[in-house]
């Protein structure tokens, strides 16, 4: 994994300082290397910063193919690329080195942007096409790897991170708009938005196209759930889960490639000890697994990742968190990911992520994505049970809620009541997926801090409505699944903006570790959106054709055992802690600086929590989270 920043200015005066200026900022995502390129007539410029990984001597950027009339910069890895590299080879392209990523440079000059469907993996690019003059910026499927673009000064900038755009001389600006809206879908941007104004993202899935005269975004992958009528209802437990089993260890098995040593982040949780497993079954013993641990026995999970670690004959490196530790590093943490946050586990990944650049690894693979697409989520559950032609009483419907509200205690998004029920979701869909049932009851609450000034500049806008027109409703919503539906939008909006950002890449390359996510590849993704909803959930037990494929690798106890979401004891679990001590001083201390709350009634709020059950709290944590992420990013960003 690396760093890349662009920049395109047709008026051909761009400055070599600010583009170096600019690549530096990104060192920490590459701290193996540094290159800039910019054209002659000094209209385009690229920027680079390395994680050697594979073809460790070779493999500078920026890439170029034979004429040199295609430059491009990549941020990832690119599997199977030497079956790519040998069919390219077959073809007359002559390759500079042995790097994955020089296949993308070959592949567009034979393709144009259809080369994008050849790319399996994790990656985001800017690329140079001088005949065509144009400059491109794409981004792999799930927004694993992130890339960010602003125009100013009639320059289009890109970069894998926003404090990139700011060192090339973008203005550090609130968007209030986008945090009012994303305030109402749980402190979550939308996928082209950021909380700074004038900058977006490239959404998952697409690739930005401009030249001179114009620009615009490309979709060119979506998950494509199939109707209802068109699902493989027909195919049979047995053969499900074998095909699963090989889609997902053919994922393992590629991200197991490198030129270091490649790690796993391990949990006690099903995934990463699925990817353990297979990785134990190919490798064999003496995998290094990274478990983190905290100094509260309520979210620390060592014992069953240790258990899990033995039965793999993994090496298992632990890793323990104090909360002083967590509020130590917070705002650092907030630095890097450069959004809001609502749970200390973002500081927790960003801590282990030092971990194991310390311990000497580059790569690991992680669990992230697994929920998304099969349903391991107990929102997704209650989904179900509400909206799926049930054919029980209300009084069983019910009972089976509340034995699904008792064994989720950490997952707060089952409330059901306190939202608006008549509104642009449920017009537009039929239902509203209990997770934004959740981020609608949160915003009434939320509404209630925020100041005079901002409720009434945009108490006009639905932010609803644009989040769905944000959608592809008709092609992709309409028709499918509850469950489908539901997974889909919250993989278009918590997946890239919240999960693979403040939990993923951004706390993973804060210290130069690459994060590899096999549940993401779209081979493995592409078949599991063809199946019924009954080998995701069956007898409300979720990921059941994942449990099944990967059954002789685990052990007994994470077979049997439910979903546990990864958090970190809250900052306001008790008065008495470093990390309550923190929350509460950063913010009054910084009350009067503080964006889009009424600091009255904030500081009330905080000195009030002291009173409060600690069963009330959670809710109110996450609230108190965000608010320090926002005086954090204003304290580190100069925004106004």
């Amino acid at each position: 994994m690396c760093g890349v920043f662009g920049s395109f200015c047709d008026q051909g005066n761009l400055s070599m300082d600010r583009l170096e200026r600019a690549t530096s900022t990104l060192y920490h995502r590459g701290p193996d290397g540094k290159e800039v390129w910019m054209s002659k007539d000094k209209r385009i410029g690229l920027g680079h910063t390395r994680l050697s990984i594979i073809d460790l001597e070779g493999g500078q950027q920026p890439l170029k193919n034979e004429d040199e009339s295609i430059c491009a910069v990549v941020n990832g890895e690119i599997y199977d690329f030497k079956r790519i590299q040998g069919e390219l080879q077959a073809k007359g392209h002559r390759f500079r080195t042995n790097s994955d990523s020089e296949v993308l440079v070959h592949l567009y000059e034979e393709l144009g942007l259809d080369a994008l469907h050849e790319l399996r993996g994790e990656f985001a690019f800017i690329l140079w096409d001088s005949k065509n003059q144009r400059l491109i910026g794409g981004r792999d499927r799930f927004g694993i790897k992130p890339l960010y673009y602003s125009f100013f000064n009639n320059t289009l900038f890109l970069a894998s991170e926003i404090k990139a755009l700011l060192a090339a001389g973008v203005p550090a600006k609130w968007d209030d708009e986008s945090f009012y809206i994303g305030s109402h879908l749980g402190f979550t941007t939308m996928q082209n938005r950021s909380l700074f104004k004038g900058v977006f993202q490239v959404p998952a899935g697409h690739v930005l196209v401009a030249n001179k005269y114009q620009h615009r975004l490309h979709c060119y992958w979506d998950f494509n759930y199939p109707l209802k009528e068109m699902q493989n209802n027909n195919i049979s437990d047995k053969e499900a889960i074998e095909t699963f089993r090989d889609y997902f260890d053919e994922a393992v098995k590629l991200r197991l490639h490198a030129d270091v040593p490649v790690g796993v982040y391990l949990s006690g949780g099903l995934d990463s000890c699925a990817i353990l497993g297979t990785v134990a079954k190919f490798r064999g013993p003496g995998v290094k697994a990274f478990t983190i641990g905290f100094d509260d026995a309520t979210y620390d999970e060592t014992a069953i990742a240790k258990e899990m670690a033995e039965f793999a004959g993994a090496e298992f490196n632990p890793y323990m968190i104090t909360k002083q530790a967590l509020a130590k590093n917070f705002v650092e943490s907030i630095r890097h990911c450069e959004t809001t946050v609502v749970n200390p586990h973002t500081v927790a990944k960003f801590m282990l992520s030092k971990h194991v650049q310390d311990s000497g690894y580059k790569v690991v693979l992680t669990g992230e994505g697994s929920d998304e697409i099969l349903g391991g989520y107990a929102h997704f559950r209650q989904d179900l049970l509400l909206n799926e032609n049930n054919q029980g009483s209300n009084r069983s419907i019910n009972d089976s809620l509340e034995k699904l509200k008792q064994n989720n205690l950490f997952t707060h998004d089952l409330k059901s009541g306190g939202f608006i029920d008549d509104n642009a979701i449920k017009r537009r869909l039929g239902f509203i997926p209990s997770w934004l049932k959740m981020s609608m009851s949160s915003s009434n609450d939320i509404k209630g801090f925020m100041s005079k000034e901002t409720l009434e500049k945009f108490s006009s806008i639905d932010p609803y409505s644009l989040f769905l027109d944000d959608q592809d409703v008709h092609n992709q919503l309409s028709g499918r699944d509850i469950l489908n539906q539901s997974e889909y939008l919250w993989s278009k909006l918590k997946l890239p903006n919240y999960l693979l950002c403040s939990l993923g890449d951004r706390m993973e390359m804060a210290h130069g570790v690459e994060g590899r996510v096999p549940f993401l590849d779209h081979k493995l993704v592409e078949f599991v959106t063809t199946l019924p909803t009954s080998l995701k959930i069956r007898n409300m037990n979720e990921k059941y054709i994942l449990r099944e494929a990967i059954r002789p690798v685990i052990t007994n106890t994470v077979y049997n055992r439910r979903k546990h979401p990864f958090v970190a004891p809250l900052s306001t679990n008790k008065i008495e802690d470093p990390m309550f001590t923190f929350m509460h001083e950063y913010i009054g201390d910084n009350l009067d600086k503080m964006p889009f709350f009424d600091k009255n009634k904030i500081g009330t709020l905080i000195n009030n929590i002291r009173k409060s059950p600690l069963s009330e709290r959670g809710e109110t944590d996450a609230l108190i989270m965000t608010i320090g992420s926002l005086v954090a990013l204003q304290e580190q960003f100069g925004l106004v």
